[in-house]
């Protein structure tokens, strides 16, 4: 079972990313901006193994204040093949 207080932060976390849509002007496919939730949903991955590749430079971030964001090209490009 999940932890309440991340079952919170990411229920809040849509919420932002609900209204930053709404107020967002539509962008090309370069200019994407994913946040931490949006991106471990594209990579079906959770938040704390999100972490561990940024941490470990496998995908990188920006922030823009106390928030978190990865290109959606970038983190595509991540992507390796394996075989």
């Amino acid at each position: 079972m999940e932890n309440p207080f991340e079952l919170i932060l990411e229920r809040l976390e849509r919420i932002e990313i609900a209204i930053e849509k709404l107020n967002t002007p539509a962008k090309n496919d370069d200019d994407i901006l994913l946040s931490r939730l949006e991106t471990s949903k594209l990579l079906k991955i959770n938040l704390t193994s999100l972490w561990k590749h940024t941490k470990s430079g496998k995908l990188k971030s920006y922030g823009i204040g106390n928030r978190v964001y990865y290109k959606k090209d970038e983190v595509l490009k991540s992507l390796t093949r394996i075989n």
